[in-house]
């Protein structure tokens, strides 16, 4: 015997059919494509993190206070790295923005470079928040760093009395463009001219890199080994530094770096560097996924979101 569906049923039977059907792998992906920075379904979001280069202890640490708040926040992270190349970096931030991720952190390779990226995000609905270094020629909605002069001249402060007010000085810069090289460089350097006696006798880019910083200071010392200081922008060129230092027999050169990292830590303990400035790069990530979820749901920010800043020294 054949069973009759009345069409009344066969309407709702059609309908349910169909609403179940939006419950799909497909969901978050359609919610993205209308609205960039609208949560995806169940209250989920997504939000890109692009780091200059994980190359660095003080990025991977970045990244790792990300990775835990997105975590606590429910909060989806997908991180890419730059390994230092700007081109590298506006490709992989293109890639973030067609997949239409709701807030992205952006820590620039160059302060510049990314301004045109960054307006591209903008343009298309999707907030963007600087970490560590800022963007140049382009608004953003917040800005989370320490104060980078203030770090350069707490290293002159605590170098020039190290020095006892007199002696030559070599400055390794980080890369040129960076607004943590420039910032860092510029509160060093206005702090040292202002209390004169020691004199930075060069000036040289080794790109925040270690091993680059080891041959730079290398290149340095064959011209000139009357050094009683070296101030490093960041403690990968600072390790560098102490490396070329003791091959070529130097002693009692005050070494002082920027970040605190795990390896400056030890070599500062362990007599092989002066001090370094010590940042908060986990509470910088922490801050960046806090700060992308507070925007999320409509709140107000902060321009500028500084991070506290100390010196660890012998």
């Amino acid at each position: 015997m054949k069973k009759i569906i009345s069409p009344l049923f066969a309407a709702l039977l059609v309908v349910g059919i169909a609403a179940c059907s939006k419950q799909g792998p497909d969901t978050t992906a359609a919610a993205g494509a209308s609205d960039a920075s609208a949560p995806a379904a169940g209250g989920a979001v997504t939000v890109g993190l692009s780091i200059s280069t994980l190359n660095n202890p003080f990025f991977v640490s970045l990244r790792k206070g990300a990775e835990d708040e997105a975590k606590k926040e429910g909060v989806t992270l997908i991180t890419v790295d730059a390994q230092n190349d700007p081109a590298k970096q506006q490709a992989s931030v293109e890639d973030l923005i067609q997949k239409k991720v709701s807030v992205i952190l952006i820590n620039p390779t160059d302060s510049s470079a990314v301004a045109n990226v960054v307006k591209e995000a903008t343009d298309k609905g999707i907030k963007v928040i600087s970490l560590d270094r800022s963007v140049n020629g382009a608004e953003v909605s917040s800005h989370i760093a320490s104060d980078n002069k203030a770090g350069g001249k707490m290293a002159a402060d605590f170098l020039v009395d190290k020095l006892g007010g007199k002696g030559n000085v070599v400055e390794l810069q980080g890369i040129p463009g960076s607004s943590a090289a420039n910032e860092r460089g510029a509160g060093f350097d206005t702090e040292v001219d202002a209390k004169g006696g020691v004199k930075v006798v060069t000036r040289q880019p080794a790109d925040f890199d270690r091993a680059k910083g080891l041959s730079v200071m290398e290149n340095i010392i064959q011209s000139n080994k009357d050094i009683q200081g070296v101030f490093a922008q960041n403690d990968e060129m600072a390790l560098g530094a102490v490396k070329a230092l003791q091959a070529a027999g130097l002693k009692n050169v005050a070494v002082v770096g920027f970040d605190a990292t795990d390896d400056a830590i030890a070599a500062v303990k362990g007599g092989t560097m002066s001090a370094t400035v010590q940042q908060q790069p986990e509470l910088i990530g922490q801050y960046g996924v806090q700060t992308a979820k507070k925007l999320i749901d409509g709140q107000a920010v902060d321009k500028f979101i500084p991070v506290p800043l100390n010196l660890y020294k012998q």
